[in-house]
Order: structure tokens, then C-alpha cells, then sequence
């Protein structure tokens, strides 16, 4: 019996020591590049791990809170509190700090518009990081772009990405891509988050994409008010989800830029492209009004089967680009939407005769990095047809 109690306890120490040696954290942490300027926290080091420090004497429990799962932080004598997270993906992360059960984002980051509020991001270097990274090239400009909807009787927000050059030859006119923002993001993602006019700025310079227009405008929508206790019926997304954002689309945003920059305008040299809702925005409108666009991007954000080519016939004949991209680990445990299988429709459909193109983007979920890299290799693809 005592041998046997001796060999347990050898055993269950080797497991423990084991165990200690897998998590042992790599010291080489460095000051991320979203930091607050002069702002040593929060750290990344090179397994991802995100470190994160904040004082908090009163408190009696802070955690950080990042990839939907919490770490507990550790206080010192001063009342400094420091932890850090599992290695994370490579790319930008939205996180936020637990103190004494309270939600607040950490006050030495930068703050990004995410999960429908404002609040704390970071960035973990991704080994393909050169194609976003900010070099001595050619810039557009990002403009804010403030205007009237008669569609909802409000003042509305849009950014607009003129490429290169844009100001300098004043004869020449450019292809526009309407580019959506996902659920509880807004018109500030895709330029602060996603880095789209870096993107685009690179690729030009390179001679890899023609210079072209991006709008990024707010899709923002919401459930109709119920009464309490109710519960949602019906299929999801819910029908008509998506009319509000198509009306101010089509009846304010497309002829305002008309109006106001030197556009291409027809429905050769317009494109449309979201992430996630902003993907499934642009299902159901390019869907719905294909003689209005050429080309159609989808980020993890759906697919077009050939069930809704049937519906609408008029997609096959106009629409002459259509990518779809979703990341790698969304596809292991993949959400089946009324659409089907993505990749499965995209080749089908490609099959049929369309310029159908499908993009895995390696060892990420539904995140940035996903969504990035969607862009980057669709926008070479862009009014080339």
C-alpha cells in the first residue's frame, strides 16, 4: 500500500512539474503598438501572451478579459495589479478589465469602437503584418464626410478613402467600394481597426490593385423594441433586418458620393464588401439590386448558394467578381446560416461559371486579422474585369 501511495505521488509531482513547464511565460514582453503614448502597458510578448498592468489599491479583484475568456491579475504592495492572458492570435484584439465586477477599459490603450462601445484594443504582430504596416509610399487621405439622410430624417457619418494622386490630377475619375463594418462596430473600423487605407496605399504602390474609392458608412441596425418577457420568433436574421441600411444606401449614400467626388458612376465600376453583418448586408442588397453592382465581397459574413441565384437571376449575369473569405478556425466549428456551406456554394457556383473566388485566412477566427487579409486579396481582384 505504501509503495503504491509513493508511486501515486511521484507521479502527480511529474505531472505538476510538467504542467508548470508548459506555462512557463517567455519574458520578452514589449509595449504594444496601440498603447497610449508613453504608456509601457499593455505588453505582447513572442508567444502572443498579452500582459497587462493597472493600478487599483482598492480593489479586490481585477481580471483581464480578452477572446471571451478572463485571467485573474495579481496585486503587489503598492497596489499594482499584473497578469496575462494564453498566447493569442496574431492581430488586433478587443479586450477590457473586470475590476471589483465592474467592465472598464484599460485607461492605457488606445480606444476602438467594438462590442458596441468604446474601449480597449491591442494588437499581437502577425508575421504578414507588412502588407498594413505604415511605410514612406504614397497615402491617401481619409476624410470624414458629414451629411443629411433624407431615408431617416438624421445627420449621418461616413469615411471615404481617396486614393494617391486623388487631388493632384483633377480629371480623373475612380470605381468606388462600399465597405461594411460588422455587429457593434461602426464607420471608424475599418480605417482604425482594419487598417483598409494602409492596405490599399501598399497594393497601389506595389502595382497590385487599381486605385479605387472606399466608403465606409455606419450599418448599424437593431432588433424592434419588445415587451418584456417576449421572445424572438422566426428564422434569423430576422426578414426586412436589412432594408433600413439598403434604403440610406441606394437613396443617400451612393448619390451623395456621386455628387461629391469624382466617381466612376455606373454599375461597372461600383463594388460592394463587408465583414460579418456588414457581409450579410451586402448579401441581401447586392441580392436584391445586382444591376447596381459589379463585384461582391463577403468576410465572414455568409455566401451565395445557388438556391439564391435561382431567386435572383439578375446576379449571375451582373455581378463579374464575387469573393467570399472566412478565417480558418471559423471553418473547424463552422455556424451554418440559411445560406449553406460557403465554401461549398462559392465553388459551385464558380463551377456554373461565375468569377467566384473562396479564401481561407490561416489560423484565425472571426477577427480582424480574418478580415484583413480578406481585403488584401480581394481588393487586386477589383474592377479588372
Amino acid at each position: 500500500m505504501c509503495k503504491n501511495l509513493l508511486v501515486f505521488f511521484l507521479l502527480a509531482i511529474s505531472g505538476l512539474l510538467c504542467f508548470a513547464q508548459q506555462e512557463k511565460v517567455i519574458e520578452d514582453f514589449k509595449p504594444s503598438s496601440v498603447n497610449q503614448p508613453g504608456k509601457d502597458y499593455p505588453q505582447v510578448n513572442s508567444e502572443g501572451r498579452v500582459r497587462v498592468q493597472i493600478s487599483a489599491p482598492e480593489a479586490n479583484k481585477v481580471q483581464l478579459d480578452i477572446s471571451a475568456v478572463k485571467y485573474d491579475l495579481v496585486k503587489d504592495e503598492n497596489g499594482i495589479w499584473t497578469g496575462e492572458s494564453a498566447p493569442q492570435d496574431e492581430g488586433f484584439h478587443y479586450y477590457q478589465l473586470w475590476v471589483d465586477g465592474a467592465a472598464v477599459p484599460d485607461p492605457n490603450s488606445l480606444y476602438f469602437y467594438g462590442a458596441s462601445r468604446w474601449g480597449s484594443g491591442i494588437e499581437v504582430p502577425a508575421k504578414d503584418q507588412d502588407f498594413y504596416a505604415l511605410k514612406n509610399v504614397p497615402h491617401g487621405q481619409v476624410r470624414e464626410h458629414l451629411y443629411y439622410s433624407k431615408s431617416d430624417s438624421s445627420m449621418r457619418r461616413c469615411f471615404v478613402y481617396t486614393p494617391p494622386g486623388y487631388d493632384q490630377n483633377l480629371e480623373k475619375r475612380y470605381p468606388v467600394l462600399y465597405l461594411q463594418h460588422g455587429g457593434g462596430e461602426d464607420e471608424t473600423g475599418w480605417s482604425n481597426q482594419g487598417h483598409a487605407n494602409l492596405i490599399m496605399d501598399n497594393l497601389i504602390a506595389d502595382g497590385k490593385a487599381l486605385p479605387f474609392i472606399i466608403v465606409m458608412d455606419n450599418g448599424t441596425w437593431r432588433m424592434p423594441r419588445r415587451e418584456r418577457g417576449e421572445r424572438p420568433t422566426g428564422s434569423w436574421p430576422p426578414t426586412g433586418w436589412a432594408d433600413g441600411f439598403m434604403n440610406t444606401l441606394l437613396n443617400d449614400i451612393v448619390p451623395m458620393i456621386d455628387s461629391n467626388y469624382r466617381t466612376l458612376a455606373d454599375q461597372q465600376h461600383r463594388a460592394m464588401a463587408g465583414l460579418s453583418m456588414g457581409g450579410m448586408q451586402t448579401r441581401m442588397i447586392t441580392l436584391a439590386h445586382p444591376e447596381l453592382f459589379s463585384a461582391v465581397g463577403m468576410f465572414s459574413g455568409g455566401s451565395i448558394s445557388p438556391e439564391d441565384i435561382e431567386k435572383s437571376p439578375d446576379f449571375s449575369k451582373n455581378i463579374k467578381l464575387l469573393f467570399i473569405s472566412y478565417g480558418s478556425r471559423e471553418l473547424e466549428n463552422p455556424r451554418r446560416g440559411p445560406w449553406g456551406d460557403p465554401k461549398e456554394n462559392t465553388e459551385k457556383l464558380k463551377e456554373a461559371g461565375m468569377n467566384a473566388h473562396f479564401y481561407v485566412s490561416p489560423q484565425t477566427a472571426h477577427e480582424w486579422q480574418s478580415w484583413r487579409r480578406g481585403l488584401y486579396q480581394f481588393a487586386p481582384l477589383l474592377f479588372k474585369y
